[in-house]
């Protein structure tokens, strides 16, 4: 059998463990050619400072993943990258120069200083900009063939190049028994071996969910190709695992597609960690809104003039209905016509309400729902009864995300924006679903950074 030497390619989370190890193996070597070379013995990588590389790389990460230098759509993108390089940079020196018990005391002379944060800054910015021009556009390119039926041929491809732009389709097999035109080369089940050496096709996809491959003849072919190591994968793991959401439609019944839920769920060692990190940081984020208070009081007094705080009923776990408390952001009596759906600059929010918005602010109250266990630090975002049964009726699955606890923040809040229709509600829900499916201490950690993003950034609603 023939067999392509496939072209080096790496998978999405390949990419992002790449990007790590140079953005902390690259500045340390920096570091250390510019101590050789320069009268710099602030950071010198030695036995003893081993410690203190760490810290370093550990800033840089923390950092780093804060300002989304590892968001591959940031990462390939000069003028955002930029911008996350400056910010990672200076919070990284900023944090390291300040943490001096973790890390070297301050040198006396400034200049030290300068050539810390140069050497940081601009190896950092060397490297992604080389990742940009020589790898990104070229190295994550994968061709690909599909095995499928023809008339889903076009739109699949057309969806697998707005999710993951690597993916090239360069030929496809029908499965159907009366094949119809497509866009893209249909070849034979008996040309399969050579066009994939011939198109270095690294990955076949099964795109097929109703059909099976009846030929035996096929699933030999496809079977020994898996043998000697070309990846075959059905379309719908693709989808999950380039976008992090779950491939389900409004009429998605069967649930029975979507387990085996995270065994996180019914684990009681991850759910008591869950449960006192809830505690431990709704305890410090109502101190820290108890002495916020004073001054948002006095500016909704005069700018906000209503009620202060704002409770309103939610869908909790099992659908369990609960009271959440929020700060007010609307005009007094904004629902007298009926509740809807609130949108992207809703002329109900008031000025002072969009700054709440904005800075995630008007959600600090919901720390007391946390602690009387009606909401989660972390979880898909409660809504309204009267919005869950207009949505049920339309997106059957809805109710599935009220099989664990609503939560100040979620997989769903951090990857999408507000949402006004019931075509947002589907595109969220498969966020909050894959949450519920994958949720672990790692994901729930990656939801926080983007969260504190989000506040950083201005992006809340």
């Amino acid at each position: 059998m023939v067999m392509s030497s496939s072209k080096i390619h790496f998978e999405v989370s390949e990419r992002k463990v790449l990007l790590r190890v140079i953005d902390v193996l690259f500045p340390v070597f920096t570091l250390v050619l510019i101590g050789h070379f320069f009268e710099f013995d602030y950071f010198r990588v030695t036995q003893n400072s081993f410690y203190w590389t760490l810290v370093l790389g550990f800033y840089l990460l923390f950092f780093g993943s804060i300002f989304e230098m590892y968001n591959l759509q940031t990462a390939s993108n000069q003028f955002q990258i930029f911008k996350s390089v400056v910010l990672t940079s200076s919070f990284t020196v900023l944090f390291y120069l300040l943490t001096p018990f973790f890390t070297p005391t301050l040198p006396s002379n400034r200049l030290q200083i300068l050539f810390f944060f140069s050497s940081i800054f601009f190896s950092l910015l060397a490297w992604r900009y080389f990742y940009i021009v020589f790898l990104a556009s070229n190295r994550f390119l994968k061709n690909v063939l599909f095995i499928g039926n023809s008339k889903d041929v076009d739109q699949l491809i057309e969806e697998l190049s707005n999710f993951n732009p690597h993916y090239k389709v360069v030929g496809y097999i029908a499965v159907d028994e009366f094949p119809k035109e497509t866009k893209i080369f249909k070849i034979s089940e008996e040309d399969l071996e050579v066009f994939i050496a011939r198109h270095f096709i690294s990955e076949i996809v099964i795109t097929s969910s109703k059909h099976k491959l009846t030929s035996a003849s096929l699933y030999k072919k496809l079977l020994r190709l898996l043998e000697n190591g070309l990846v075959i994968r059905k379309y719908n793991q693709i989808y999950e695992y380039s976008t992090y959401r779950l491939p389900i439609h409004f009429e998605d019944r069967e649930l029975y597609k979507f387990f085996p839920f995270s065994r996180s769920n019914h684990n009681k060692l991850y759910v008591s960690f869950s449960r006192f990190f809830d505690v431990f940081f709704s305890i410090l984020g109502l101190f820290i809104f108890i002495l916020m208070v004073p001054f948002l009081w006095f500016v909704n007094l005069f700018i906000n003039k209503g009620s202060f705080f704002y409770t309103q009923e939610r869908v909790g776990k099992n659908g369990i209905p609960f009271t959440i408390y929020k700060l007010r952001t609307m005009i007094q009596n904004a629902e007298t016509n009926g509740a809807v759906f609130s949108t992207v600059n809703d002329v109900r929010v008031t000025p002072f309400g969009k700054f709440l918005r904005k800075t995630r602010l008007d959600e600090f109250p919901q720390f007391i729902n946390v602690l009387k266990g009606e909401m989660a630090i972390i979880g898909p975002r409660p809504e309204r009864p009267i919005f869950v049964e207009q949505i049920a009726e339309q997106i059957p699955l809805y109710q599935t995300r009220h099989v664990i606890k609503p939560g100040l923040t979620g997989w769903a809040q951090v990857n999408y924006p507000y949402g006004s229709n019931l075509d947002d509600s589907l595109m969220k829900l498969r966020y909050d679903l894959f949450y519920i499916k994958h949720r672990s201490l790692f994901l729930d950690l990656n939801i926080l950074l983007k969260t504190i993003s989000t506040v950083l950034f201005f992006r809340g609603q």
